[in-house]
Formats: structure tokens, sequence, C-alpha cells
């Protein structure tokens, strides 16, 4: 972040968002400041994100938030203002009794120790700051980037890859996004291949029956990224990317392009070659996923990210009692998704879409109002 000293609950340098809120807390909610002046926005554009995100159907957590966004600021007449765009989600059917009878034990998987070890004290309620409850405001300020970069045409879609080791082969640089999405939303685990998203069904449904859970991998794939987009050397576009999207609770791993799977290639295998399409410089392949030296080259920029099974699960675990600091067992009981992947998914959109948004402004490709365009 250019040497920034900048507080751990916000992102971006032009186009900025701060997120706040807690998972059983009265709200969750985000600021953006500032989105261009002169942008369409209404909460409509704001909650067909949320509906995506928010729980639901037999795969997800029974907790039964409607997740009904409140602009608060920086929207008049139906544009932005140039200032300040703040949103709040009220929490509904939050429970924090039921974390009560474990408030003292240390869940294997979660931030409750590693919260206690820097504050000395921490919010036992699900999880408080530290719960994905706080995706919320990302996927909140996200629609605001989406909608932005709708301007530009770039699109910037999701979908699961992985779960439980059952991949999806679908071939991305040959698809239209618009059907990819289509195909991938009809899906209870938001995998396009309709044949392979019921085996990942099955594969949930195993673990959920176990009392157990799995973890998988989200592909996001934003296609009319203009080249030129990220910095020479600390401030790359992938750089930014990778830190943006392993930000999110449960990810454990980021991709650009190829990933790791570049470590066991040729070099000859994995240059793209360089072609003539339409008299404009393209590239036969996309191994580099959009992105080299750090600064994008008009290709897809593909990014994928590993999440971990959800740690809590109902089969007995290990832990420490902090207050009698003694060894015990913990069953988690309650509300969970046995599989956060599909989930997730708009929260990988979002913290693309805002990395994007953000290196548009800096660049200069995204003018501070959009009144003159």
């Amino acid at each position: 972040m250019r040497g920034e000293n900048v507080p751990g609950s916000s992102f971006g340098e032009l186009f900025r968002v701060t997120t706040w809120g807690e998972s059983h807390g009265r709200a969750v909610g985000c600021v953006v400041d500032s989105p261009p002046a002169g942008l369409d926005l209404c909460e409509e554009d704001i909650q067909k994100e949320l509906d995506r995100r928010k729980p639901g159907g037999r795969l997800s957590s029974k907790r039964k938030e409607s997740d009904r966004v409140e602009i608060l600021s920086g929207v008049f007449e139906g544009i932005t203002m140039g200032t300040p765009v703040s949103m709040l989600v009220w929490n509904r059917d939050a429970r924090p009794e039921a974390y009560e009878p474990i408030k003292d034990l240390i869940r294997p998987g979660h931030a409750d120790y590693t919260y206690l070890a820097k504050f000395g004290v921490r919010d036992w309620r699900g999880g408080g700051r530290a719960s994905a409850r706080e995706t919320v405001a990302r996927v909140a300020a996200g629609a605001v980037a989406k909608k932005l970069l709708g301007y530009f045409d770039v699109e910037i879609v999701g979908f699961t890859r992985e779960i439980g080791g059952i991949k999806c082969d679908v071939n991305v640089r040959d698809e239209e996004l618009g059907d990819l999405f289509e195909r991938a939303e009809k899906s209870p685990v938001r995998c396009p291949d309709s044949e392979v998203s019921e085996l990942m069904v099955e594969k949930v449904e195993e673990a959920m029956k176990q009392g157990n859970s799995v973890g998988g991998v989200v592909e996001v794939v934003a296609r009319n990224v203009p080249p030129g987009l990220g910095e020479p050397v600390f401030d790359k576009l992938d750089a930014r990317l990778a830190y943006a999207v392993m930000s999110i609770p449960a990810v454990k791993g980021v991709e650009i392009g190829s990933g790791f799977s570049a470590a066991s290639m040729l070099g000859s295998e994995h240059n793209d070659p360089v072609i003539l399409r339409e008299r404009c410089i393209a590239f036969e392949t996309n191994n580099a996923g959009g992105i080299l030296g750090g600064i994008s080259n008009g290709d897809d920029i593909i990014v994928r990210a590993a999440v971990k099974p959800t740690p809590s699960i109902s089969i007995p675990q290990k832990t420490v009692n902090v207050r009698t600091m003694e060894e015990t067992e913990i069953v988690v009981k309650g509300r969970h998704d046995p599989c956060i992947v599909p989930r997730a998914v708009p929260v990988v959109e979002a913290m693309v879409a805002l990395c994007i948004a953000d290196f548009m402004m800096i660049q200069g490709i995204i003018p501070r109002t959009l009144l003159d365009l």
C-alpha cells in the first residue's frame, strides 16, 4: 500500500473501503470513500449481490438473515455525489447466547486464540470481527465497484472450480462470461458444469452426515480489464490482488493464472505466445493470468482462492479452557456451513472488483466524476 499506515479494516488507495461490525453484534456495514460522482446507484444494485452471499438452502447455514441493505450517505436522486457512501445491514437473526456454553473454549481452526493473544480480549459471540459475517460489508462495497466497472465494460464473474477434491474443468477462455454466470448460479454449489455440480453436492452432503466440512477453490475471471494497471516492484496488480483475496476469512492460498502448476512446466510451455488480433497485441494462451511484470496485459485476469473447510464442526476436538487453563474437548453446535465455498464466490468477486476499480482510478482511467463521459 505504498508505505501508508493503513488501518487493518480498510482496503484501497483512491477507491477505499472500510468495513465494520461483528457476527452477532447489532449490524455490519461499510464506508466506500469515495466512488466517482455521477454513478447510478440504488439499494437494489447492492441487494442483488448480497442475496447471492446470504445463507439459504440445504447446503448452507440455517441462520436466516435477510441482509437488507440501507444506503445512509453519498447517494442523492439516484446518483453518487463523489462523497463517502455508507451502507448498513442489520443483524436480524443473531443468537449470541448459543456461544455462551463454549465462550471459554478455544475453537480449533478459528481466530479465538490469536485475537486473545493480540488484544487480550475477544468477542466470543461467533468469532466477532473474525467471522465471515464481516464479508457482507465487502460484498456491499464490491457491488459499488462492479457497477462502476460496468461503465467501462469490465466484467467480473466467479464460480466454484473445486470442492473436496472434485474439480470442474471448464475452460473460461472459451466461455461467454454471461453464460458462465448463469450456469454457475443455477447450481447449489455455484459450479457451471451440471454433472460435476451433482458430484460436489454429494461430497458436501456426505460431510454433513459425518458432522464434518469440506473446502475447495473459487475462481474469478475479470474480462476487458485495460492493459497497464499495476505498478512496478512492490505495488504490482497481482500482489494487490493476492493481498485482497488472502484477507477473506477462510482463504489459505491464492493463484494467478497457471499458479502453482507453473512450477512443473517448461518455459516453452508456460510462456504465452504473442500474436496480433485485429492489429492489436494479444496472447495465444493465458498462463500469465492477464498480468505480466505485475501489470495487466489486457487478457482475462484469472484469480483462484483456496478456501479451507469450515472450522465449526460437530466432531469432538481437543482444545483448552482459557479460564481454567485445562485441556478439554469441544463440540461446536449451531448453524454453520458444511462448505463455505459457494457463498465465498461473490466475496472473492467483490475483492477483485475493489482492487481493479482502485487501480483504474490510480491510472486515471476512471475519473472523479462520470458526468462528463
